[in-house]
């Protein structure tokens, strides 16, 4: 039974699509005349893919309840971007975690066994069988890496209680929930924007494929970069607010202010490694030789109210802010009374160049790799979190100026996606 006929029908599917993504989840499940997306939190189908480990509760929160008892205050460790550690060298390292030594691969379990948890209570069943979502690469020009990133995602939904698990490209899972409102034959772009990766792939679509198994065929090209969301944020955070903390200062000796600290304050999964005891003994010496010692005094003030995933969610909101305005407003008052910045759309352009360039290589090779001119392309589909970056958008367009622009679900298109492909693989649960 296909997907199309599966949800007319008086059954639901026996599986599930879970897209694990580096700043929101979903989970999927076609069912009769109902939403596709599961309700994870607080009624919404998205869990922010947030850990927080609250010290003064002794306890361990998920999605925006755990970010809220971070921005209220409590004692803990924050855990976020945890996709971007698949594929990475960190992943067989540890934390610490109140008072124990925690592995990472470990943290990124308990998310994935949460995401389970709560699609089966808001299914009111249990699911064994899943799809899961993974980008085009996991890991840029390292295919042994990449397949160690799937690998590890996989033997962790195994040890969650999956029984069953098939991988689908995440821009594929957007097309397939596309394709199930189009009535005529298109040849689409996916553009998945997401929180760590920028993904492509050029697909045939139409209401008669649909109802084919196998549709290896109608994949004319994918392609990708670890470029997302997450990026943009660290580019946004180095080029107009590390500067205020010392980052590039001068120090007496003519040196520059050494940037490991400042690079890992704006990148979420390492945000972490800015507190220990050595950083803060070298930044205190560094202040010391410093040109401008107020600037290496505002860092300190940072690290001792262990205030940087405070900071990168001001400058992740003002990303979004210079999504649709030409400034955005920065409170900085945390660390300093009444500490009030601006950042414009012009700062965040300058910044997201190189990264622009990028995205626009990755998408020429596809084409290029597809051997088709940008003019036979009908629709060009954009989904992810990540897709309404002005800069990025906009040239993207350009590559395509002739295809009709859509906009999907920019955070659920995936996980309705993997639904779809979960029913046509697993088929109907049983009557």
């Amino acid at each position: 039974m296909n997907a199309g006929m599966l949800m007319a029908s008086a059954l639901p599917a026996r599986a599930c699509g879970l897209d694990f993504g580096t700043s929101n989840s979903t989970v999927g499940w076609v069912r009769p005349q109902a939403s596709t997306l599961l309700a994870l939190e607080d009624g919404r189908p998205t869990l922010p893919s947030v850990v927080f480990f609250n010290a003064d509760e002794n306890t361990m929160n998920f999605g925006r309840a755990g970010l809220a008892e971070y921005l209220e205050g409590y004692e803990g460790r924050l855990m976020r971007s945890l996709k971007s550690l698949l594929g990475s060298s960190l992943l067989d390292g540890r934390t610490e975690v109140q008072g124990r030594s925690l592995l990472f691969r470990d943290l990124l379990a308990q998310f994935i066994a949460a995401l389970k948890a709560r699609a089966e209570s808001a299914a009111g069943r249990s699911f064994e069988q899943v799809v899961l979502g993974r980008p085009v690469f996991f890991v840029d020009d390292d295919r042994a890496a990449d397949q160690l990133a799937e690998d590890t995602l996989a033997a962790i939904a195994r040890a969650v209680g999956f029984k069953d698990i098939s991988f689908q490209l995440e821009p594929i899972a957007a097309a397939f929930h596309y394709e199930t409102g189009i009535d005529r034959e298109e040849l689409v772009l996916i553009a998945d924007i997401g929180g760590g990766t920028s993904d492509f792939s050029l697909v045939r679509l139409s209401p008669e494929r649909s109802r084919v198994s196998e549709r290896r065929d109608d994949i004319l090209a994918n392609g990708g970069v670890h470029i997302g969301g997450t990026d943009f944020d660290r580019a946004l955070s180095l080029a107009s607010v590390m500067p205020l903390f010392g980052y590039r200062s001068q120090l007496k000796t003519g040196r520059e202010t050494p940037s490991a600290t400042y690079f890992n304050l704006a990148t979420w999964h390492t945000i972490n490694f800015a507190y220990t005891r050595q950083v803060v003994a070298e930044q205190q010496q560094l202040r010391l030789d410093a040109s401008d010692p107020e600037q290496l005094t505002r860092l300190l003030r940072l690290i001792e109210l262990r205030a940087g995933h405070w900071l990168a969610q001001q400058v992740e909101d003002a990303k979004i802010q210079l999504s649709g305005a030409d400034i955005a407003g920065l409170s900085l008052d945390r660390v300093l009374p009444d500490w009030q910045h601006a950042l414009t759309r012009q700062e965040f352009d300058q910044a997201s160049e190189g990264l622009v360039a990028r995205v626009e290589s990755t998408l020429l090779e596809l084409l290029r790799t597809a051997g088709l001119p940008a003019e036979r392309i009908d629709t060009l589909f954009f989904t992810g979190g990540s897709s309404g970056i002005p800069l990025l958008r906009q040239r993207i367009a350009a590559l395509l100026p002739q295809a009709r622009v859509v906009e999907g679900d920019l955070f659920g298109s995936i996980g309705s996606g993997l639904a779809v492909d979960a029913a046509r693989r697993y088929g109907p649960a049983a009557g």
